[in-house]
């Protein structure tokens, strides 16, 4: 009997190695990109021909449906090999604090910061934690970015000549000139999906930084400034006049961003704002399209106009996993230019690598070109207060329906400020 449950024991250990020798043979990666899912699975099968590494792809979606899942498995520590996280980088901290991604930097850094380099910094950044960072992360990168994205606006060459124009505006005056026009003529002038909050909060905050500058934006947030202060009102005030001026597509404060992706496409208007995987989205739409983005037009020259732009989607490392190395050979793989060439050609999003701009169509290059003029709020030092945030936004749509003035919403955003501010010091007052 004991030689019989030695013999099962042992026959137990090497069915276990054999298992944890196939898995290490190969990497699973969860993502949540519908529209990236048959490319990647070509690249996994072309790793797998490279390298004898098979590489299982897994999609959830949509991206909600993908985020309960990353944070249930997080719980349960049944993480896959390669994964993303997609929400505000203070979860991205408490991943990386409680163990579940691996820090990169040393890869990063070798031969002489090869890989490193290859990348745009501003897909990096997003990524990254620096020294002294809010979330008490240890400086470093943590995340690989596999494509770029930037917002801007855009412009509808035939229709700004119908309306006299070869140019798109530089500044907000000529842009409004150029609206006038569009409406005596019957051309609707901006559309953007601004039934979601994010997409009016983006818009308000190119504005911001051009109006008031980025110190200040900080100095707000840190509560040192109140919303009340005449720059922001200025900033409120963007939006009424947009509205007063019928730049405005009817129905813009309850438009999600598909609908208003058809708007421009089917050429109802002339601008939007909208993101650059708006390239793959309009060649669906209409491929004779004939359209460029644009920085939006500047109000001050005090400071200059920064817009939304970063890893459009990235990856990261489990740190547990014993596939670590082999995780990392892939993403390596997967951003190296002629990989990235590849992915850019396909979905006709911004690649991550610098090298791979070089084959991508003109109008993603336009994206790229400005790439030194972007920002996001995952890299900023301080972000706003959630309810804070939310007022904000509302307010703008407030604004925009003629509920309420620049400075009632002004006053409205400030006394939430207060109250959260407030709350704050109560609770550390407490600890």
């Amino acid at each position: 009997m004991k030689r019989l449950v030695v013999i099962l024991l042992c026959l137990l250990i090497s069915l276990g190695c054999a298992k944890k020798q196939k898995d290490t043979n190969t990497i699973t990666l969860w993502h949540w990109m519908t529209d990236r899912e048959e490319v990647l699975q070509e690249l996994a099968k072309q790793y797998e021909a490279q390298t004898g590494i098979k590489i299982k792809i897994e999609l959830y979606a949509p991206s909600e449906t993908y985020t309960r899942k990353i944070i249930a498995s997080a719980q349960t520590k049944v993480l896959p090999d390669v994964f993303g996280i997609l929400d505000k980088k203070e979860i991205f901290a408490a991943f990386i604090k409680n163990g579940f991604v691996a820090d990169l930097t040393n890869e990063f850094s070798k031969n002489n910061s090869e890989w490193e380099k290859s990348l745009f910094p501003k897909a990096l950044d997003i990524n990254r934690f620096e020294e002294d960072n809010v979330y008490g992360v240890n400086p470093g990168i943590y995340g690989v970015p596999l494509d770029v994205t930037n917002i801007q606006m855009l412009y509808n060459k035939k229709l700004l000549k119908k309306a006299g124009f070869e140019n798109p505006p530089k500044t907000f005056d000529e842009f409004l000139v150029m609206i006038g026009a569009l409406n005596r003529i019957g051309i609707t002038g901006f559309v953007s999906g601004w039934g979601e909050l994010w997409l009016a909060d983006c818009f308000a905050s190119n504005y911001a930084f051009n109006i008031i500058g980025e110190e200040k934006i900080m100095a707000t947030y840190r509560g040192e400034v109140p919303y009340t202060d005449p720059d922001w009102i200025k900033v409120f005030e963007v939006f009424e006049t947009l509205k007063n001026k019928g730049a405005l597509i009817d129905g813009i404060v309850t438009k999600v961003n598909k609908f208003a992706e058809q708007d421009f496409a089917l050429e109802r208007a002339a601008f939007a704002f909208n993101g650059s995987w708006c390239v793959n989205v309009y060649q669906k739409m209409n491929p004779d399209l004939d359209y460029a983005p644009m920085i939006p037009p500047s109000i001050s020259s005090n400071y200059p106009m920064k817009i939304w732009g970063a890893a459009g989607s990235s990856f990261v490392v489990n740190n547990s996993t014993v596939n670590k190395d082999k995780a990392i050979a892939f993403l390596k793989w997967l951003t190296d230019e002629k990989q990235q060439t590849f992915l850019s050609k396909e979905t006709k999003n911004l690649p991550a690598n610098r090298k791979a701009l070089s084959s991508i169509p003109k109008v993603l290059f336009d994206f790229a070109k400005v790439a030194d003029q972007t920002t996001h709020p995952t890299v900023w030092k301080y972000n706003e207060a959630v309810l804070v945030a939310e007022k904000f936004d509302k307010g703008i749509q407030s604004i925009i329906i003629g509920d309420k003035t620049p400075s009632q919403v002004a006053q409205e955003v400030q006394e939430v400020k207060q109250q959260v501010m407030e709350k704050e010091n109560r609770r550390k007052k407490r600890q």
